[in-house]
């Protein structure tokens, strides 16, 4: 017989889903409602007020487990089996800040230390309301001081538990508004010295992981470090940070891993002296070496943008050009990848063209179809100032590109 033929008491009935509640609560207007149901309403909704009697709610009201109702939805489910009603699992008990607090004391017990940081990683991956209630019992300061801590006492030999310590801080901090709890610690230097460590240590034993999945966690953990940090730290970040991060372009650890590296250089780039300390890590040489071998349309938005901001220097110019691929690999992915990509092409083409233009250069650019693709920029639908750029460019070498097939005179005189 189906399921639909069995009649549901209507106070089974969640008023906010409707449908039979699995985990009934009540709030302090007497109404019940299932807990996933009206922990949503009250986390998402501008005016919190109660659902059925329209008064008013706090965010933080008090939701009390209606056991009882629990009992009678399963007993009535076991009743209904043979109609094909599944019986409701008796739900979890919500994670307490008391009981997340007692395992970071554990911490400190050797006897305990492993299970307890097992079990908060357990906690962290199963929801979001779980990383809430970490990040309030203070896991985000355990977990920064934990893993300075092992990479200072445990240069040469097993850090045990930095893996999971490491996801955690990267699970808690997937959670988008508790990022803000990430800015209390902006300024630790030292513990962004601990994650090029991990970066930079590729013989150490992490546990049952691969160093390769651990120093991509760093590397996350990082990009979402530096995302808030303050100007000062920006601004003083020392060359042993580019030489690690660049370094993660050259291992390619993991797509995930290749995204976040090009992000936090991208975000350090204009402060300080940033962008000539990442042009002296190598990055320049990489990024062309990366392009060339073909990537995803997101990485390679990315890879451009980096590009560019390299190129506006007078040594990333430099770096560029010494690379025997560097131009034909930008001419060669204009109009293959994105708009946004043919913008930073143009740009990197008109930074070369305007002031690093050797005889060698100019020729080049137009031997490898680099012209070509200039005059198709103003052929085509762009906006007008790409355009711009790129007639700018090729009025200003002319003379030598005068006798290309692709220059005829009225794309310069338009």
């Amino acid at each position: 017989m189906e399921d639909e033929m069995v009649e549901i008491p209507r106070y089974f009935i969640c008023p906010i889903s409707l449908q039979i509640m699995k985990d009934p609560v009540t709030a302090v207007t007497g109404i019940t409602y299932d807990r996933d149901s009206i922990e949503y309403w009250l986390s998402t909704a501008d005016e919190v007020q109660c659902p059925v009697t329209k008064q008013p709610l706090s965010k933080d009201s008090g939701l009390t487990p209606n056991t009882t109702l629990r009992r009678l939805i399963q007993a009535w489910c076991v009743a209904n089996a043979n109609y094909g009603v599944d019986r409701i699992p008796t739900p979890k008990p919500p994670l307490s800040k008391s009981h997340v607090v007692k395992l970071l004391r554990n911490l400190k017990s050797p006897e305990l230390y492993s299970m307890s940081l097992d079990a908060l990683h357990l906690i962290a991956n199963e929801n979001e309301k779980n990383r809430v209630c970490l990040t309030e019992a203070g896991t985000t300061g355990v977990m920064i001081s934990l893993i300075t801590k092992l990479s200072k006492e445990n240069r040469t030999r097993n850090p045990a538990g930095l893996s999971q310590a490491l996801r955690i801080l990267y699970l808690i901090w997937l959670t988008v508004p508790e990022k803000k709890n990430i800015a209390k610690f902006k300024d630790d230097h030292e513990f962004i010295d601990s994650l090029l460590w991990v970066l930079g240590s590729d013989n150490i034993l992490i546990e049952d992981d691969k160093i390769s999945e651990v120093q991509t966690l760093a590397i996350l953990v990082l990009n979402m470090f530096i995302e808030v940090s303050t100007t000062s730290v920006l601004e003083r970040l020392k060359f042993e940070f580019f030489k690690q991060t660049v370094n993660m372009l050259r291992k390619r650890t993991s797509p995930q891993a290749l995204k976040a590296t090009l992000r936090l250089l991208i975000d350090v780039c204009p402060w300080g002296r940033n962008r000539m300390k990442i042009v002296e890590a190598g990055a320049v040489f990489e990024l062309v070496e990366l392009e060339m071998n073909g990537l995803e349309k997101n990485v390679s938005e990315l890879v451009f943008s980096l590009l560019a901001h390299l190129c506006s220097c007078a040594d990333g110019r430099s770096q560029f050009i010494k690379h025997a691929g560097g131009i034909a690999m930008v001419a060669k992915r204009m109009f293959r990848v994105s708009p946004g990509t043919d913008d930073r092409a143009v740009h990197i083409l008109s930074l070369i063209g305007r002031f690093s233009a050797t005889d060698e250069v100019v020729g080049e650019m137009m031997r490898i179809g680099a012209v070509s693709k200039l005059c198709m920029v103003l052929q085509v639908d762009y906006a007008p100032h790409l355009k711009k750029k790129a007639r700018e460019i090729l009025k200003l070498h002319s003379k030598v590109w005068n006798n290309s097939p692709c220059m005829p005179l009225y794309l310069l005189t338009k």
